[in-house]
């Protein structure tokens, strides 16, 4: 063996302070995409938010700068800034450079936090190029500057006293390090979407969104909370009820608030958090919900012999179509799950369990007409499954589901490693006879689907599966669907939807992703999904082509490539008029193409946009249509 690979002390690298969290970001903030960047964000306002449930705060304002920076500003009490005996610092310096810093950990100061799940405003420090604080408490005005994660020597001053009527708070101004994030530039959608769920998760506490870049500004206070959030998830659903059920308690420190309202939707819609997370994989809140809504709701049918024909109602059935909203604060979360978004405490369960049984059930002897609506829908839930059952079971003997045989119409790759295969879903035969011919064969498979497949948001399981064009994608992904759905079944890890770039061409995309969100929803979690984003026109000038995704892509490429004098500007009307190499040059060829993965941010946010988009209710579309027909290419959902 060689001496030069010896391995010793003098080869173990110890990383010091924040030097560990630019060398491995995505530790600490899940990745150092567009993800990761607005996490950034979300660690200053949990701070705002934690001293809010403190009962310090009321009022937290975030604004995008035109520099690039954001500012995060409260009302709260101030963060410290006497001398941390322990450093010898000033105690702001000290929760800004050290890892695991700040007043969350002996239960005094705070006795619930949304940060504890976090990293800490420390970790936003680290991975920020400049760092400005400003603080107001004990009679003064202190700020502080960072760069690179370094405190900069002689910046922590006191710059002036407090003006008699001058609130106390904390602003947080931070620049995110280019080097560091794939893209620097905040979305204020995505922002907005955040912050208004943070304004309903916690009462009577303004949250102000500002973008100095446009002028657009969104202000969010719900007095009534999480009532108010369910009422905005059914804004454009028909509901059975018109007061929302909502009752709050409190057990071994531990505070619940659930709210809740049935609609005649087919699709339900329960959202849990714990310490104003959401707990996108559920949990124990969830679970002890789930339990004691299905009791309750069994025990008022049956002692109002509201069963008809049926012994009792299964959990799908009492759930189909309700929203509700659950909420809890606890002293300790404990979070566990793939992506630390599952509530793990065992006596959680146990505690909203109980106090469902009890508020629930009140609520139904003193609402009978209320308790009717939502039994009476359950039933006829029951009903139409246990019907549905049996169209289904005749369905899948008839269909392939059953059968390991693929369609016909799929031209499947060579690779049998989900890692290296991706399916390409094409519209119509036309295009997807092109991709057949210009794909690479080795991990490109192709599937053409006709038309515009069924809309599985006004649909039941029997029906969706009776229509070829979804039987088919089902078996060509091969990890079934529904309560069936298995992701470590299934047989490509890119799946691509290929859609022309027209109307018709968003409407079919929007049909897949509702079927896919709905019903295949772990893809779309596990970042399998993605959209295929083919150009609207060529332009050829002096023997180069250059590729334009819009018009305004097409008028800057003649304008900064053409002198304004292109030799020719061809639209592409849809795939199928592209020839195959055309088809694999722009849009399938990993060396060039533009691919668009589908994320689900925010479950609420998502529910609502297929509601608004793919529900019955008219009015809310056409509105929607409006407001961002002039500025929307895409939808993020």
């Amino acid at each position: 063996m060689s001496q030069d690979n010896e391995y010793g002390a003098g080869q173990i690298q110890v990383l010091e302070g924040l030097e560990a969290v630019r060398k491995r970001p995505a530790m600490y903030i899940g990745s150092t995409d567009s993800r990761g960047l607005h996490h950034l964000v979300y660690e200053v306002v949990d701070n705002s938010i934690d001293e809010a449930l403190a009962g310090y705060c009321d009022a937290i304002e975030v604004a995008l700068h035109e520099d690039g920076s954001v500012s995060v500003t409260d009302n709260g009490r101030g963060i410290p800034v006497d001398t941390h005996e322990q450093y010898d610092r000033p105690a702001l310096e000290v929760i800004m450079t050290v890892l695991h810093a700040g007043g969350k950990f002996d239960n005094k100061s705070y006795q619930v936090s949304g940060g504890l799940h976090g990293v800490g405003v420390s970790v936003v420090n680290a991975l920020s190029q400049k760092l400005e604080v400003e603080v107001k408490r004990d009679g003064a005005v202190w700020t502080h500057r960072f760069e690179h994660g370094e405190p900069k020597p002689d910046q922590f001053q006191r710059i002036r006293d407090l003006e008699p009527d001058e609130d106390t708070g904390t602003t947080i101004r931070f620049w995110p390090e280019g080097e560091i994030f794939e893209t620097t530039e905040f979305q204020f959608k995505t922002l907005e979407n955040r912050l208004r769920e943070l304004a309903f998760l916690n009462s009577g506490v303004e949250i102000t969104l500002t973008d100095e870049r446009t002028d657009g500004s969104s202000t969010f206070l719900f007095e009534g909370g999480i009532r108010e959030f369910v009422e905005y998830l059914n804004e454009t659903k028909t509901a059975l009820h018109d007061e929302i059920i909502y009752y709050e308690d409190e057990a071994e420190n531990i505070e619940v608030e659930i709210a809740m309202q049935a609609t005649d939707e087919l699709q339900g819609s329960i959202h849990a958090f714990a310490n104003n997370i959401n707990t996108r994989e559920g949990g124990t809140h969830l679970t002890g919900f789930k339990t004691a809504l299905t009791r309750v709701i069994n025990d008022y049918a049956r002692s109002n012999n509201l069963l008809d024909d049926l012994d009792s109602l299964k959990g799908e059935d009492i759930r189909e179509g309700l929203t509700a909203v659950i909420s809890i604060k606890h002293p300790d979360p404990q979070f566990e799950g793939q992506t630390k978004t599952k509530l793990g405490n065992s006596e959680v369960r146990g505690i909203v369990e109980s106090i469902t049984h009890e508020q629930l059930g009140t609520f139904f002897e003193e609402n009978p007409g209320t308790a009717q609506a939502i039994v009476m829908k359950a039933v006829e839930a029951a009903k139409a499954r246990r019907a549905a059952k049996k169209a289904e079971e005749l369905t899948r003997r008839k269909s392939a589901l059953e059968s390991t045989a693929l369609p016909g119409k799929l031209a499947d790759c060579q690779s049998r490693d989900p890692t290296k295969s991706e399916l390409f879903v094409v519209e119509g035969d036309s295009a997807g006879g092109s991709a057949k011919q210009g794909r690479d064969r080795k991990f490109q498979a192709i599937l053409p689907i006709k038309g515009k497949i069924l809309n599985v948001e006004k649909h039941r399981l029997d029906r969706i599966l009776e229509n070829d064009e979804v039987r088919a994608l089902i078996t060509a992904i091969g990890a079934g669907i529904g309560d069936e759905f298995d992701i470590d079944e299934a047989r490509y890890q890119r799946i691509i939807l290929m859609t022309d770039a027209d109307v018709d061409g968003a409407h079919i995309r929007t049909l897949l992703l509702t079927l896919l969100y709905r019903h295949m929803r772990p893809l779309i979690e596990a970042g399998y999904v993605y959209a295929a984003q083919p150009p609207l026109y060529r332009v050829r000038y002096r023997g180069n082509t250059y590729d334009a995704m819009t018009e305004s892509d097409r008028d800057r490429i003649v304008e900064e490539k053409c002198n304004g004098n292109p030799t020719q500007v061809q639209r592409f009307k849809g795939l199928g008029e592209m020839n195959p190499d055309q088809l694999w040059e722009t849009t399938m060829n990993p060396e060039n193409r533009v691919l668009k993965r589908i994320t689900v941010e925010d479950a609420a946010a998502a529910d609502r946009m297929f509601s608004i988009l793919m529900g019955d209710a008219v009015e809310p579309r056409k509105q929607f249509i409006k407001d961002h027909a002039t500025d929307a290419e895409w939808v993020d959902i």
